[in-house]
């Protein structure tokens, strides 16, 4: 297993990706406003500049990593790529989400378990194959939501407050 602090040095893009939306975002909603069995399908929430900007955010975190930090069983462009994925991998989790919950008839701004968890796991799927193995880890997957189901939330309640959320969810 690889250690927690490079553990979560490998993680940071997917979380960059998934918070600056909030700063980045507005604009054009992705599902234009359309509508699929009378529901929004994703909802105003999701926008494409926010899913851009999450993807270009996580992804400039990535390359300057590479450049300060010598990341285990990675070199630097490697890095970057797989920073790339992981952003990109958690905003369609994160879009994937809304999809589910508008289907589940929950609101937009409604907070849900897949709000947490979901981007993560759609993230790490989108690096598998790019990753090293050593990343993957039972372990230090479990230890990841663990410490997501708990960072997640926080963030958001800080940028509630900060006024950069209308909800602390």
């Amino acid at each position: 297993m690889i250690d927690i602090f490079n553990l979560l040095i490998f993680i940071i893009p997917a979380y960059v990706a998934n918070s600056s939306p909030v700063i980045l975002g507005g604009g054009t909603p992705i599902d234009l406003g359309k509508k699929m069995n009378g529901k929004r399908i994703l909802g105003d929430g999701k926008t494409i500049r926010g899913f851009a900007g999450g993807v270009l955010a996580g992804t400039l975190v990535g390359f300057v990593i590479s450049q300060l930090y010598r990341i285990p069983y990675f070199n630097s462009e490697q890095f970057v790529y797989v920073a790339f994925l992981l952003s990109l991998g958690t905003m369609v989790g994160d879009s994937l989400g809304s999809f589910i919950k508008r289907r589940l008839g929950i609101e937009s701004g409604r907070p849900f378990v897949l709000d947490t968890i979901f981007f993560l796991a759609i993230a790490l799927v989108f690096a598998y194959n790019y990753a090293p193995k050593e990343y993957y880890d039972p372990q230090g997957i479990l230890l990841l939501f663990m410490i997501t189901l708990i960072l997640h939330p926080s963030t958001n309640l800080i940028a509630n407050r900060l006024g950069l959320k209308k909800v602390p969810w």
